[in-house]
């Protein structure tokens, strides 16, 4: 499991859509890299993911621009969490 600290962004590519995400460290990154069988889409990798007293199963994916892993943040998450862009959270990843 890893633990790290890391602020939210907003990835606006789209219109119509905003996702939230944080940046996975670039060695831990390596890390999934290496234990990692990338699943179906983009590269994804299926994970067990924390913040704050809230923890789901989503996928963290491969980000050309920073070449580390990138997580997506759900609203009922940042809104149970009272968190949002900008903001520093400690996140906790598993890879399953």
């Amino acid at each position: 499991m890893f633990v790290f600290d890391a602020e939210l962004w907003l990835w606006d590519a789209r219109r119509l859509d905003t996702w939230t995400f944080v940046t996975l460290p670039e060695d831990v990154s390596e890390q999934i890299r290496e234990i990692a069988t990338p699943g179906a889409g983009f590269g994804s990798v299926k994970v067990r993911v924390g913040v704050g007293a809230s923890s789901w199963s989503t996928s963290v994916f491969p980000d050309k621009q920073s070449g580390c892993y990138v997580l997506p943040i759900k609203a009922a998450v940042r809104k149970k969490e009272g968190v949002g862009p900008g903001d520093v959270v400690e996140v906790t990843v598993e890879v399953v």
